[in-house]
Order: C-alpha cells, then structure tokens, then sequence
C-alpha cells in the first residue's frame, strides 16, 4: 500500500479549503470535456474530483442526492415525468426512482466518462441505471431542454458541477425559461445553488434569472455537505404556478423506501431560512 498523502481543494472564494487523506490515485483521465480523477481515501470511500474540484465521496453524497430530490418530489403533488441535467454519477437518478409514482427519468450529462467511472468506482449509485424507466443519454442539457415540448416534464432537477466550463450556461435566465416551458402548471425545477456562506450573491443572482423566466415562487434549501467549500450547501426550488409554502407530509412520512438524512424534521428545517439568508433574499 503507498503512503498516505493529502488531496485538497483550494477555494479561493471563501479563503478556505478542504482536503482528504489519500492510499491511492485509482484512475485519472481528460475527456473531451474535463479532467476527472477518482481517488481512494483512507476515511470517506472513494473520491470523484472534476477539474480539480471535489465532487463527491462514498461516505458523505447521500447529503446531497436527497436533498436534490426528495424535497422537491414530495413537494409536487405527483412527478410522473422527470428530467435530470447532468448527474452523471447516478445518485440523483437512483433517489428519483425510489418513488413509484415517477413512469419516466431522462438524464442528460454532457461526458459519459462521469457515468462510466461511476458503474466502476461508485456503484452502489448506479443500482437503478438499468430501471425500465431510466433513460441516460450523453448530450448538451441546454439544448436538450430547449428542445422538449411544452408542458411536456413534471420535475427539472439540475444536478451541475460549478457554473464555469460546461455547466456555465446552466445558470442564466435562458436555461430557465426553457424549464419553464417544458415544464407542466405545477412543475417544479430543482437546482443545486452553491454554498450560502460563499455564493450567495450566486444565489441571488440565480433566483432573480428563474423570476425573470417566469417562475412565481422560490425557495433555497440548505443542507450540509462536509467534502463542498465551507460544508455547506443547498438547492434551490423554483415553481411554475402554485407556491412552495407546503409538501405532502403524511408521504414524506410513510414513505416506503430508506434514506440516510431526508424526514420529514429534515425538510421542515430546510424551509426555515436563517436570518442571513432570509434578509438577503427577501423571504
């Protein structure tokens, strides 16, 4: 076995960084798109690191593939059809298909290389990519988007990397007002948001981009995640008619299917807004 040794992550945004201890380097290649790395760590599993950011380990992403869809999920009254940009490494779409409700998930990710390392190096999150109604395809989100037919999706979950490189023009008013077309009275889009502590002029920004495409109600959901810049992060869901002031709590609670962090308790707390962010977005 080699010596152990440090992967770290600089951020330079927020002055800080996180690191991991690691045995081994376990693959490192550049696609067309990005370099990717997946590294073995002596505490948190595996390690998935895109273009030299962190993306997620084996010990702590059920943090983040929950809250990406449960909230939402059981906040619509009933996702039949779903779409996931990007997503590549599976967990979003594994979550999203535990409810039986849902007859359709599409997931577009632009590199199949993040799908491909993930079937190798995190398989326990690509358990449902052979569910008949799973449907992977590796093509450009944007234009995908841009290309369903009105009223067509019930849920939009935007699982990105960082809004540099590919995942850029996933943060702006056009993006979203292809969501907002395809998306049916009720529809909810779903993206994650960044770290309140770090973006949050991100946030704003992105919020102010879903109300200029046509979205009436918000909300910024945050949630731990140890292995992102300041350890902690959040989604923000946005909806096409109705509001978010509830979800289905007698679902949520009798739910059939395991999760790790989503309860009920947990998604309550995730619509209180700390007094920071409640001032700073006007909620």
């Amino acid at each position: 076995m080699s010596q152990p040794s440090w992967f770290t992550e600089a951020h330079e945004a927020s002055g800080s960084s996180i690191g991991f201890r690691t045995e081994a380097l376990l693959h490192a290649e550049k696609t067309p798109f990005q370099s990717i790395e997946i590294h073995k760590t002596t505490d948190w599993g595996n390690l998935m690191v895109i273009d030299g950011c962190v993306m997620l380990t084996s010990r702590d992403n059920f943090l983040y593939h929950e809250m990406m869809t449960h909230p939402a999920l059981f906040t619509h009254a009933l996702a039949k059809r779903v779409v996931i940009i990007g997503g590549g490494d599976c967990g979003t779409l594994r979550e999203v298909l535990k409810h039986e409700e849902v007859e359709h998930v599409t997931q577009v990710d632009i590199d199949e290389r993040v799908t491909r390392l993930a079937e190798e190096y995190f398989p326990e999150l690509c358990d449902s990519n052979d569910d008949p109604r799973a449907e992977l395809l590796f093509d450009d989100g944007i234009k995908y988007m841009a290309e369903r037919e009105p009223g067509s999706v019930d849920l939009v979950i935007v699982d990105s990397t960082d809004p540099v490189g590919p995942a850029e023009g996933l943060f702006n008013a056009d993006f979203y007002a292809s969501c907002f077309k395809a998306l049916r009275h009720g529809g909810l889009l779903v993206q994650q948001s960044e770290s309140p502590l770090a973006h949050l002029d991100l946030i704003k920004s992105m919020r102010g981009a879903m109300r200029t495409a046509g979205f009436n109600a918000l909300k910024t959901l945050p949630f731990p995640q140890p292995c992102y810049p300041t350890g902690w992060w959040s989604c923000t869901m946005a909806r096409k008619g109705g509001d978010l002031s509830g979800f289905r709590e007698r679902g949520a609670a009798t739910k059939t299917f395991a999760t790790r962090y989503y309860n009920v308790d947990m998604h309550k707390a995730a619509l209180a807004q700390p007094e920071f962010m409640r001032q700073a977005l006007g909620e």
